[in-house]
């Protein structure tokens, strides 16, 4: 049988391995989406008699969308709804809750939405212009630290116009607000279940998105079911969706094997990815597509190792990316040398170009240079339970690496994602580890969350020439394609002050049975699945 390429609108390459049909290489990604045509698009329609059972390695921190911006946004986006969103498809948001938005003046300061007519929440109650200003002025009054107010600085006011309308009015010109907007955590609540100024701490949450949280089990969990009230740009192909929370892949990898789950989405560990690959299985199928998420390190400069230049500048000399892409992740994810990744705006290879290849020779110079002779002793930590089964091997390999140049002592410590987030907002940890899935696919959200005083990473990072400069001058332009010098000069910056060390770019893998459907439709700009685009197939 010949496997024939299909072609679909779209900015996201996929590759579908369906071992019982065909298999296609693995090759370089291109920029234009491509789905292996094998029979996995090809059905007489969806069966919808029983719920679609999702498996990942990452639960939500919390079902408030005022408290998040982190990896909880993955069910938000499925109950929750937003002004604006990404159909698929799209790289630039599209209305959802609004039926249009647009800026109305020529120095993007003033935006204005219109809300789809007679919007409710889950419950029957009025969704309308009150409770948009409701939600997003809650967002910046609880302000949660390292939360999500931080995606909101460029905001001056939002008004309530009418029963319909909402103006926001910015206090600078800001191409990325629309962007902004489309992210989860501007999620819409009703003002009667939601308090202006405290978190809801229960789990009986509800918005007006494509589905209503029927029932939760933290870190269990979730099940999904239609929301019978939703209007949105979401063509639910599936009438509930349950989503099974693992601690490991191998575990959640077992359960798709077994039958106790349809669907893998985050945090198949690279082992598990190539043994699909490889070898395959009986009535399995593995989805690959191109991702924006990355890896990296932080420094904190209130440590007095971690805040040397010269610690830094050292480490980042040593620091083997494609050991750790081969050795550890067995080249699913991809090495990066700048915050902002491959296949965006202005990316560069600042760090490569810089530092070159891995040298210790280099970095005691570096250390010398700066009156360093002794061992620098720093600890690394990293989470136990977010970011994929590899991360205390990622880890080991990084403790080996600097260990190896005879310049470090290294220790390691972990901790699970929870108390992990509270360790760095509170300033904890000499050097951490952090992963970023974009909020939005513009190389502002690779720098703009990690500089000034309040960041995503609770390390103040002024950077003056980056917040005072370079991003308000990139946010004047609606083009987003004509920011390239001033992202190439912000991630010089950033190489220049070694404040953060990008490690991989990651990869998309997406692992189901073979009478699931819709697996490359479901992911979204921002790594985040659409749990609507999966269903069940009939037959072949």
């Amino acid at each position: 049988m010949v496997c024939r390429p299909l072609w679909y609108g779209g900015s996201r390459s996929v590759r579908v391995f369906n071992r019982n049909r065909c298999l296609q290489p693995a090759a370089a990604i291109a920029s234009i989406s491509l789905v292996a045509g094998c029979g996995v698009l090809s059905d007489s329609g969806p069966d919808t008699s029983k719920p679609i059972v999702v498996g990942t390695t990452s639960a939500p921190t919390t079902l408030d969308p005022a408290a998040s911006w982190d990896g909880s946004w993955e069910l938000f986006r499925n109950i929750y709804q937003t002004l604006l969103a990404y159909p698929n498809g799209a790289t630039t948001p599209q209305p959802d809750a609004a039926e249009s938005c647009r800026f109305t003046d020529t120095g993007n300061r003033v935006y204005r939405c219109r809300l789809r007519a007679g919007m409710k929440f889950a419950d029957g109650d009025t969704l309308d212009a009150q409770a948009v200003k409701y939600s997003i002025d809650r967002i910046r009054s609880i302000n949660v630290p390292g939360g999500p107010a931080g995606l909101l600085g460029s905001l001056d006011q939002v008004q309530a116009v009418d029963g319909r309308d909402i103006v926001f009015r910015l206090n600078k010109p800001d191409a990325t607000f629309p962007f902004v907007l489309a992210a989860p955590a501007m999620s819409i609540v009703d003002p009667d279940d939601y308090s202006a100024h405290s978190l809801r701490k229960d789990s009986q949450v509800f918005g007006s998105g494509p589905y209503t949280l029927k029932s939760y089990e933290e870190g269990k969990r979730a099940e999904l079911v239609k929301n019978g009230h939703y209007q949105g740009y979401a063509q639910r192909r599936n009438d509930a969706v349950t989503i099974r929370y693992f601690q490991d892949s191998a575990t959640m990898v077992k359960a798709l094997r077994d039958g106790g789950i349809d669907v893998t989405y985050r945090g198949l560990a690279a082992d598990d990815v190539v043994t699909l690959q490889r070898n395959g299985a009986e009535n399995l199928q593995l989805v690959e597509g191109s991702s924006a998420d990355i890896s990296y390190l932080v420094f904190n400069p209130k440590d007095p190792w971690a805040a040397k230049p010269a610690v830094r500048r050292a480490v980042a000399q040593i620091v083997d990316r494609a050991a750790i892409a081969h050795n550890v992740y067995k080249d699913t994810v991809d090495p990066l040398y700048s915050m902002v990744p491959k296949g965006l705006t202005g990316h560069t290879t600042g760090f490569f170009d810089d530092f070159g290849d891995p040298s210790a020779d280099k970095a005691r110079r570096i250390l010398s240079a700066a009156g360093i002779h002794q061992k620098v002793p720093l600890t690394l930590w990293y989470t136990t339970d977010r970011y994929g089964s590899e991360t205390a091997e990622e880890f080991q390999e990084l403790k080996r690496q600097l260990e190896a140049s005879g310049l470090f002592t290294i220790t390691l410590r972990g901790r699970p994602w929870k108390t992990y987030v509270v360790g760095y907002q509170k300033g904890e940890y000499p050097v951490f580890g952090r992963g970023w899935s974009p909020d939005f696919p513009d190389p502002d959200n690779f720098i703009a969350p990690f500089v000034g005083r309040q960041n995503a990473l609770g390390t103040p990072y002024t950077a003056p020439e980056i917040t005072k400069v370079l991003l308000p001058e990139s946010r004047r332009e609606s083009d987003r394609a004509a920011v390239v010098k001033e992202f190439e000069q912000a991630q010089q910056v950033l190489v220049d002050d070694a404040r953060l060390l990008p490690l991989w770019q990651g990869r998309q893998y997406v692992a189901a049975s073979d009478d699931i459907s819709g697996g490359e439709r479901a992911l979204d700009p921002s790594s985040i699945m659409t749990m609507w685009e999966l269903y069940r197939k009939t037959s072949w």
